[in-house]
């Protein structure tokens, strides 16, 4: 593991971990924190029966099982099988969802209830798929307004029979093959494999512990049955940063990092995406899953904006703070990303660069500058405004990346000397001075007063 960070980070991060452990009483608890792909840290507190737990312990990791049904799905969506708006019962009948939309499974709204019927699923023998299907009926909907976030273990059970169903194979059995396998990630399995940490809840009032059961959930297991280890975490992190080793492609990695729901009102700093929970801390856009168990407590969160992401896990039912956010405060105040040096661009063509400057939508003045990466990025020029970027075509138009104009086509009408006079951009047009009046509408239609 490369020791990049320096003495005083490496005390402040152990400090950090070693006041959770203490304070909370939590039996044994490791973390790691990653940036561009390299292990920064990784140290852990307690005890895993004698030994301290390392890189390789496993722990449940809960609902970050859903991160990996998403991925499953996605696949199936990307490899044409199925789409996100088809009716989940085209592929899995029977079921009080069959009108909802894949992607509502997905991001928390097909308004099914947070847990499947019958006895606390985490805590007995799960079912077996088909009686687990038929448990799925209008008991399980939940009032309305339809369409708002209603987190539910169900329909990732769901969604793990839609994997299942339409690979022809179990879900564990896929999630090996086509993710876990393909990432290196063999720490990580639907049952524990020793060295791998025991679940306790800790006694409110007493420094006494009480094992906690480890049921195989059956068709539940979708919803959070992994063990998983630190190292194969970071893997993950990895992966949620953008290297996904050909599992995903980036561009379907960025569509799940995408906001669908909130989950928290009108504080808006939480929220999901296609199986992603996503976070907003102290400037940063964070991706990634908590998990629970009983006598397991986890959470992988990733910026991919910084390519970095932390990790801990823990077996304890309840305690553990805001400890990855911690972390990577603790990361950032004592050893900040060090930007790249700037260096002027060499490859920037004539054509682009007389596009660049301020242009007028009627009277509100917008800026238009070409990034390092070649792409064109159009922004209000002061204050809140519209921001997209555009990629050049070979046609000589613009198309919009992201922001209100994705998808769109920016045009560029040019003079009779070639100089560039205004910017068709689906149908706004912008002009070098407040309403032109040799430009289409709005045009100078009147004189100024």
């Amino acid at each position: 593991m490369p020791s990049e960070l320096l003495p005083a980070t490496r005390r402040a991060l152990l400090h950090r971990l070693a006041v959770e452990q203490s304070r909370n009483r939590v039996p044994s608890l490791v973390a790691g924190l990653v940036r561009d792909g390299e292990t920064l840290w990784v140290d852990g507190r307690g005890t895993v029966r004698t030994e301290r737990p390392t890189v390789d312990t496993q722990y449940r990791i809960g609902s970050i099982t859903k991160t990996f049904v998403a991925v499953l799905v996605l696949r199936l969506r990307d490899e044409g099988l199925l789409e996100l708006s088809d009716r989940f019962g085209e592929y899995v009948p029977g079921t009080v969802v069959d009108d909802r939309p894949v992607w509502q499974l997905l991001a928390h709204n097909s308004g099914l209830s947070s847990e499947p019927a019958g006895q606390w699923w985490e805590r007995v023998p799960g079912w077996a798929p088909e009686e687990f299907l038929s448990t799925v009926d209008d008991s399980q909907l939940r009032g309305e307004p339809r369409h708002v976030f209603h987190y539910s273990n169900t329909a990732f059970g769901l969604l793990g029979r839609l994997v299942a169903r339409l690979r022809g194979r179990e879900f564990g059995r896929v999630l090996r093959e086509e993710v876990l396998d393909p990432l290196g990630m063999s720490r990580t399995t639907l049952e524990p494999v020793e060295p791998y940490a025991p679940g306790w809840a800790v006694h409110p009032w007493a420094d006494v512990l009480q094992p906690e059961p480890a049921e195989d959930a059956g068709a539940m297991a979708p919803a959070g049955q992994l063990w998983s280890t630190v190292g194969d975490m970071i893997r993950w992190l990895r992966f949620l940063t953008g290297e996904t080793g050909g599992v995903l492609s980036p561009e379907t990695l960025t569509e799940m990092c995408q906001p669908v729901s909130v989950d928290d009102g009108d504080e808006w700093t939480r929220g999901f995406g296609l199986g992603l929970q996503l976070a907003r801390h102290r400037g940063r856009r964070l991706v990634g899953h908590g998990g629970s168990m009983p006598g397991f407590l986890a959470n992988v969160l990733a910026d991919p904006a910084e390519a970095t992401g932390v990790v801990f896990l823990a077996n304890t039912t309840s305690g553990v703070g805001p400890l990855a956010t911690d972390l990577l405060d603790v990361l950032e105040e004592h050893e900040p990303r060090i930007p790249p040096e700037w260096h002027p661009s060499t490859e920037v063509s004539e054509r682009t660069l007389e596009l660049t400057g301020l242009w007028y939508w009627g009277p509100i003045p917008h800026l238009l500058r070409v990034l390092p990466d070649g792409l064109l990025e159009l922004s209000a020029w002061k204050g809140p405004g519209r921001t997209s970027r555009f990629r050049a075509e070979e046609d000589g138009t613009w198309v919009g990346l992201d922001g209100y104009h994705r998808g769109e086509v920016l045009r560029v009408v040019r003079s009779g000397d070639g100089s560039p006079h205004w910017l068709d951009l689906n149908t706004f047009v912008l002009t070098r001075s407040p309403y032109d009046p040799q430009a289409p509408v709005p045009g100078g239609t009147r004189p100024w007063t």
